[in-house]
């Protein structure tokens, strides 16, 4: 049985998808902390994240559903095989992207637990790792 082709289009969607929302969170990273959390801006950077973070993992799934043994159900899992096979550094899927499918499952599960710092802090630190992500996807096209 051949191994299905990856649908570059369909890649090419989601990355211009996940680059259009980290240009909202940039933005939203600028407003000072007391306005971020008192205005829209906590709430849009909830949206924007959610979003970002489930770009990753359809590209990431897509890829790996092509991958001879490359299945996994679970976010962590599917950040840690990306790094097995190679399609990104093991180290970046080992922290950085699980600590990415842990947060992706928190907005999802745990929406009303997240505070305004923690999400602001993200905005402020974490942001390049979506960069490191498409870099590598963008080398495996």
């Amino acid at each position: 049985m051949e191994k299905p082709e990856l649908e570059k289009d369909v890649i090419v969607k989601r990355i211009d998808g996940i680059q259009g929302e980290v240009e909202e969170l940039r933005k939203l990273a600028q407003i000072p902390f007391e306005e971020f959390q008192a205005g829209v801006g906590f709430k849009l950077a909830h949206y924007h994240l959610h979003r970002a973070l489930e770009g990753v993992f359809h590209i990431a799934a897509h890829i790996l559903s092509r991958t001879p043994g490359g299945q996994a159900v679970e976010y962590k899992e599917i950040a840690r095989k990306l790094g097995e096979y190679g399609i990104v550094e093991k180290e970046f899927a080992d922290t950085k992207l699980v600590e990415m499918a842990r947060y992706r499952n928190r907005l999802v599960h745990f929406y009303a637990e997240i505070t305004a710092e923690e999400l602001h802090e993200i905005l402020q630190k974490d942001l390049e790792d979506f960069g490191i992500f498409l870099s590598a996807i963008k080398k495996l096209l």
